[in-house]
């Protein structure tokens, strides 16, 4: 199973309802990096083996820089706050967490809805 990491702009009800469906989740908060900058952000869930979830649209900013200079990073999975329901966002990520595996994600950024 594919571990996640939330960033700190992700909802709390995000992180409760994938622990209810058994994913593995690690948030920036619980991990003491929700004030560091992006770039960090991204190094630290990549460092942990995670896939990063966010709600950021900075962190698609430095997701596509690290593409066109082919800097390595674990993955990103990103979708924004209002285009997507709690249900549907709970079980795309699920979906991704228990179906996919790092060579799937890594160097991606994945949109939801799926």
């Amino acid at each position: 199973m594919l571990g996640l990491y939330l960033d700190h702009h992700v909802r709390r009800e995000v992180a409760e309802g994938l622990r209810a469906r058994g994913v593995d989740v690690l948030t920036a908060f619980e991990d003491a990096h929700h004030d560091v900058p992006d770039p960090e952000l991204l190094d630290r869930a990549t460092e942990l083996g995670r896939v990063l979830f966010s709600q950021d649209d900075d962190l698609l900013v430095e997701a596509h820089r690290r593409q066109q200079e082919g800097q390595p990073f674990g993955g990103v999975v990103y979708t924004h706050q209002l285009r997507i329901s709690l249900g549907e966002c709970l079980a795309d990520l699920e979906l991704i967490a228990k179906t996919s595996t790092h060579e799937d994600v890594a160097n991606q950024v994945i949109f939801l809805p799926l």
